[in-house]
């Protein structure tokens, strides 16, 4: 496979305060791959540094073989990165196709591609943003991301707060776009053993730094490690 992002011995952080150290990781496109770590070890950070919302203090940052830290931040969906947010940021007063219609850019994802993925969303194709639960207010901002036909999508925490049914439901809908090939997708999430299943690498962050890089299957079957780094045998 194509390499599509590599990360170089990263620092970044928030005006003097470093977060992430000496980060380095690679990932290819089509790829997948789960980002662990307890709260406050600098996941959102790290997504947030990928799309040029942080200060990068040192390090090298290249994606489809450019330089990604001479990309401003307002251009870097246009490079094809899809970042989706703990707050979603639906537009609240729009319904839901024009959610998805309004950032469409051409590429496989279409809107009726997208609505076979979310049937839920095309019976509230009609719905305001503000009109819909939780759940189904994920669904939309996954579907818009989709939208923006990604190179490479970002998804922090999207099963957070959710009902287990609905969790049940996305972990089915990431799981498929994870393997449809026609993206990379970094996945943070504090529920290693619902997400390392559907990855196929995986990167854990302990207090900024890389304390592992490498293949997710190895690291479901390690429980101690799992407990050790993210508590509760991985939850």
């Amino acid at each position: 496979m194509t390499e599509l992002l590599r990360l170089e011995n990263v620092w970044a952080g928030y005006g003097d305060a470093v977060v992430l150290e000496d980060i380095s990781f690679s990932l290819d496109a089509g790829d997948s791959m789960a980002l662990l770590g307890r709260n406050g070890m600098g996941k959102t950070t790290l997504l947030a540094t990928l799309m040029g919302a942080t200060q990068l203090k040192s390090g090298k940052m290249r994606y489809a073989g450019a330089d990604l830290v001479a990309v401003p931040s307002h251009r870097r969906a246009h490079l094809g990165l899809g970042w989706v947010p703990q707050e979603r940021d639906i537009f609240a007063s729009l319904s839901v196709e024009e959610n998805l219609s309004v950032v469409a850019r051409p590429g496989p994802w279409t809107l009726q591609r997208t609505y076979e993925l979310f049937p839920r969303l095309q019976e509230r194709r009609a719905n305001m943003g503000n009109q819909l639960s939780g759940g189904e207010q994920q669904m939309l901002a996954l579907a818009r991301a989709l939208m923006l036909n990604p190179k490479l999508l970002l998804l922090d925490e999207p099963l957070e707060g959710l009902a287990p049914l609905i969790v049940q439901e996305l972990l089915t809908i990431i799981g498929r776009m994870a393997k449809s090939g026609d993206m990379a997708v970094i996945l943070v999430e504090q529920h290693a053993r619902q997400i390392l299943p559907l990855t196929r690498q995986a990167v854990v962050l302990e207090r900024g730094r890389t304390v592992y890089a490498g293949a997710s299957e190895p690291l479901i079957q390690d429980k101690s490690q799992l407990d050790r780094w993210l508590g509760v045998g991985g939850q």
